[in-house]
């Protein structure tokens, strides 16, 4: 599924959209640039899970536990030198636990992931309509859910 998002409301908006099918165990693998808007999706995410917190970007902490619905465990892993960093956090509990983990920057550990997996890869493009604001294409492979639709 391909969608575009021309400002980060949208770009929040369908990460609720996609929060609202999440199950505990899924797990979400965000690929993109700095700045392309993988900390914004997570927020949207962490709204349709009924997270009332403010989300950030767990850049120095690594990994941020949020309460919902359903835990929320939102990674970033771009300090990590691979997938042995990873599993020294104690993320094979999260991965395979009864909440959703999200985690930036996981092409740095993605041998590590299941092949059960959700990938999402945001790339910044200009936009035909005007040329010159950006939006986002947002690529979802790996969707295990009926009924979302085919991306706009």
């Amino acid at each position: 599924m391909i969608f575009r998002a021309a400002s980060a409301e949208e770009t929040a908006a369908l990460g609720e959209r996609l929060g609202v099918f999440l199950q505990p165990g899924d797990i979400i693998a965000l690929e993109g640039n700095l700045a392309a808007g993988k900390t914004t999706l997570t927020k949207g995410i962490a709204r349709a899970l009924g997270v009332d917190e403010n989300i950030t970007s767990p850049t120095f902490c690594l990994v941020s536990e949020y309460a919902g619905k359903m835990p929320l465990y939102h990674f970033d892993v771009y300090r990590l030198q691979g997938a042995d960093d990873f599993f020294d956090l104690g993320a094979e509990e999260m991965l395979y636990g009864n909440g959703v983990c999200v985690i930036e920057w996981s092409e740095k550990i993605m041998e590590a992931l299941p092949n059960r997996t959700i990938r999402i890869k945001i790339e910044n493009e200009a936009n035909p309509e005007n040329g010159a604001h950006s939006q986002r294409k947002i690529s979802v492979e790996n969707w295990p859910y009926e009924n979302f639709g085919d991306g706009k």
